[in-house]
């Protein structure tokens, strides 16, 4: 029985060698507004320098600081540039031109001053502009090539594609990134009381939701999820191994019907954990067969949502073509008593809020792993490490976000 930080650490260990073994995978390029969590298979470089001018920060008026050594010195208001426009003239001793936040300064200006300490005489046709402050070179101006340098990397291969990073791409003109093509995940759910969700269930049968939430979780991950039905014959298994990697629900446990370690057996696959010391998710089992990573999730709900954060998430990383996330850990104040057992790590589900100007997180009341109503309610999961298990008001403890609530 491994703890949740060694069976994430095997995972880890065995995908990352099943990729370096791994033919090169194919590498695409992608609309940039279609390549939202995508990886990188090659640099995004500055096509130019970054900013391409000197570029004003504020608007104001663009001087020479040397005109503005004391304060209530006035100038001569000789022009305005507005973004994008350029100013033909330089600017000579006792000169100043209105200029709008972005534009470039013109020649002979090496300062801006805000309009906020200015005030404009007007006298005939000729405006001179007052100033309350001094001013120094350099200020509120932002030097061309400051942010970067043509031809420098600005997003390596291997990093993910964010509203920032396409933000960044679509500046220096890269409208069609070199992608790794997404992994496909495939998707199989057991059980005999388990029907489609679209069907009316009988008095003793369930909707199939994991099948929806796991491919919820694929697609967020960054993969594409292949949704392969439900019950683990060996038809569907081997499916699934055509992909690059198969994950099934339910079925890992240690009751007579609980077959799918058994039939990955008869496939010929290797396991590395067959159990994880934690709960909800203890009976979750890792492996690989035909060279692809297998897993097998407990089947309750809340059990196969933790065992894929916790498991399958960074397994999906590597296999995009990067690095496996961290566990993104945060810490709270507890709001209210715990008193866990057995000795295991669990994870309860619970509702983080700052209401008090700090972070305060405090379980929520459930009926176990099956009850994804509570969970619904949630927007973490409260970490209680084995090696504590009573816990009081105030203590700072560990939780895990749900990914996209918090």
């Amino acid at each position: 029985m491994l703890s949740f930080p060694n069976a994430r650490r095997k995972v880890i260990e065995i995908v990352s060698a099943l990729s370096r073994e791994r033919a090169a995978a194919p590498r695409e390029h992608v609309a940039l507004n279609e390549s939202l969590g995508r990886v990188l298979a090659a640099p995004i470089n500055a096509d130019r320098d970054y900013p391409p001018f000197n570029r004003s920060t504020r608007d104001g008026y663009a001087v020479r600081a040397e005109d503005l050594r004391e304060a209530g010195a006035s100038l001569q208001l000789v022009g305005e540039i507005r973004a994008g426009q350029d100013f033909s003239r330089t600017i000579q001793a006792g000169e100043c031109v209105q200029i709008m936040t972005g534009a470039a300064p013109p020649d002979g200006a090496d300062a801006v001053e805000m309009i906020e300490y200015t005030r404009a005489e007007q006298s005939g046709d000729k405006t001179r502009i007052h100033f309350s402050r001094t001013a120094r070179a350099g200020q509120n101006i932002v030097p061309k090539g400051s942010e970067a340098r043509a031809g420098q990397t600005l997003l390596r291969a291997g990093a993910r594609l964010g509203y920032v990073e396409l933000s960044l791409a679509a500046q220096v003109g890269c409208v069609r990134p070199e992608v790794w093509a997404r992994p496909r995940i495939g998707i199989l759910s057991t059980g005999d009381e388990v029907i489609n969700a679209a069907e009316t269930p009988g008095p003793l049968q369930i909707r199939n939701g994991n099948s929806f939430s796991l491919a919820a979780q694929v697609e967020s991950a960054g993969s594409e999820a292949v949704l392969l039905g439900n019950a683990p014959d060996e038809r569907r298994i081997a499916a699934g191994l055509k992909l690059d990697a198969l994950v099934l629900s339910g079925g890992v446990s240690a009751g007579k019907y609980d077959l799918v370690e058994g039939v990955l057996a008869e496939l010929g696959a290797e396991i590395y954990f067959d159990g994880v010391n934690i709960r909800p998710g203890r009976p979750a089992v890792f492996g690989k067969c035909m060279g692809k990573p297998v897993f097998g999730l407990p089947g309750n709900p809340v059990s196969t949502m933790v065992t894929f954060e916790l498991f399958v998430l960074p397994a999906l990383d590597i296999l995009s073509g990067t690095e496996a996330r961290p566990l993104p850990l945060l810490r709270a104040k507890l709001g209210a008593q715990l008193r866990e057992k057995p000795s295991l790590a669990h994870f309860l589900p619970a509702r983080i809020e700052w209401t008090t100007g700090e972070p305060v997180v405090t379980n929520v009341a459930w009926q176990g792993s099956g009850d994804v109503v509570a969970l619904a309610d949630t927007n973490c999961f409260l970490v209680v490490h084995e090696s504590k298990l009573d816990w009081e008001i105030g203590e700072w403890i560990d939780v895990l976000p749900r990914r996209g609530t918090l």
